[in-house]
């Protein structure tokens, strides 16, 4: 199991998440952030960070965000390591 950032997250792209993330597992999207699962070790720390509330266990995602899943699978190959630094892009 893994965690999984969902569309909650874009255009909002909070830091928070990152910061306590102790394996660096986030990648960093132009407009959001996702979870590379190849590095999650499931400490849950994120989900209570997140003030959008758009992290998830992967078996809990709602249904209409199950394209996220894959999206945070694929994407988080190739995204640069989010380091906590980016600029917030909108107010929760």
């Amino acid at each position: 199991m893994t965690h999984v950032v969902t569309s909650s997250c874009v255009n909002h792209k909070y830091q928070d998440c990152v910061s306590v993330c102790p394996v660096d597992a986030f990648r960093e999207m132009a407009t959001y952030l996702v979870i590379d699962p190849d590095e999650c070790i499931d400490c849950a720390a994120c989900v209570t960070e997140c003030p959008v509330d758009a992290i998830y266990y992967d078996d809990d995602v709602p249904e209409l965000e199950f394209d996220w899943i894959e999206k945070n699978e694929i994407e988080a190959v190739d995204a640069p390591f989010a380091d906590g630094t980016a600029e917030v892009l909108a107010e929760g």
